[in-house]
């Protein structure tokens, strides 16, 4: 990936900055939205705005950051949601993870295992706190892998990316709008441009050209 952007949901005002500092520190162009509250966040993102990460809190003022997760996860599944706490202990980890999160950072971490254990989530991979004092695990998928390759490939925007993975899974335009909170006709953009990346004249043979290449529902 060659440039981000991030999303950072935190109520206090200092940690919210040191996270925002930290990104500067990926090593790519990262440009970082904020959010002080659930409400906040949830408004940057339905105005249309895309975000290649999100990274909540908790402990928010206006709704459980668990509760958070759920609904970014069910509305912008193409989003990964990633939870930065102090309440890392093994139950809130896997409570962050069924809700939907992509991985889970402790914020008692130094800033070079934050900014690696961030870098690694926006290269596909998961991340999540080792409860005998490991380093972060990490594993990116096969399916995860392939995706990244096939967008690299043909040049694929982000975006444009998020639609292809909702195209294979056989989704209509009008269901992939929905769950990305997108008008209907901003993804016929979006798959327009998919096609002509491909070199298709049409959505069945561009899913045959990534069924060859291994990306299937």
């Amino acid at each position: 990936m060659e440039s981000c952007r991030v999303l950072v949901i935190e109520d206090h005002a200092l940690v919210r900055e040191a996270l925002v500092r930290a990104l500067d520190q990926l090593g790519m162009p990262c440009e970082q939205a904020q959010a002080a509250c659930a409400a906040e966040a949830m408004a940057l993102i339905e105005s249309g705005q895309e975000f290649d990460l999100v990274l909540t809190d908790l402990m928010l003022p206006d709704m459980s950051g668990f509760s958070l997760v759920s609904v970014l996860a069910h509305r912008f599944p193409t989003i990964p949601v990633v939870v930065v706490s102090a309440l890392a202990d093994e139950a809130s980890v896997k409570r962050a993870l069924k809700a939907g999160a992509a991985g889970f950072i402790s914020k008692a971490l130094s800033s070079d295992r934050l900014v690696e254990s961030i870098r690694a989530v926006l290269e596909g991979g998961m991340v999540t706190p080792e409860f005998q004092q490991a380093p972060a695990t990490v594993q990116r998928s096969p399916r995860r892998r392939g995706i990244d390759s096939l967008s690299e490939q043909y040049g694929l925007t982000s975006a444009q990316t998020r639609v292809m993975e909702l195209m294979v899974e056989g989704r209509t335009n009008r269901e992939i709008a929905d769950l990305l909170g997108l008008a209907e006709g901003t993804i016929k953009v979006h798959c327009s441009a998919i096609l002509r990346a491909l070199g298709v004249p049409n959505r069945a043979q561009a899913l045959v050209v990534l069924a060859r290449q291994g990306l299937r529902a």
